[in-house]
């Protein structure tokens, strides 16, 4: 009973964000139906951002390393803009 009871706790957040893709596209489905194409979207936006929690969920990243990266990326551009010729086109 307590492997079950773990299992169920260690997996309620991917299972949540599972269903929550299914709903949104079951949703998404249905409001195209009907012609509500506005909610169509948003429940397509919605679906996309269950996915991208339910695969960042899988991985083990968090918000943390998410904010690591992209201050690293942040470090590579400057670095990269102070490098560039002074010559060098920007549009």
């Amino acid at each position: 009973m307590a492997t079950i009871t773990t299992g169920v706790l260690l997996m309620r957040w991917p299972l949540l964000s599972a269903l929550l893709m299914f709903m949104a596209s079951t949703l998404h489905i249905q409001l195209r139906k009907t012609d509500y194409r506005g909610l169509a979207i948003v429940c397509t936006g919605l679906g996309i951002a269950a996915a991208c929690w339910f695969a960042t969920g899988l991985l083990g990243i968090t918000l943390i390393d998410i904010a690591r990266v992209w201050a690293n990326i942040k470090t590579i551009m400057v670095d990269m803009a102070y490098q560039a010729p002074p010559q060098f086109p920007v549009m």
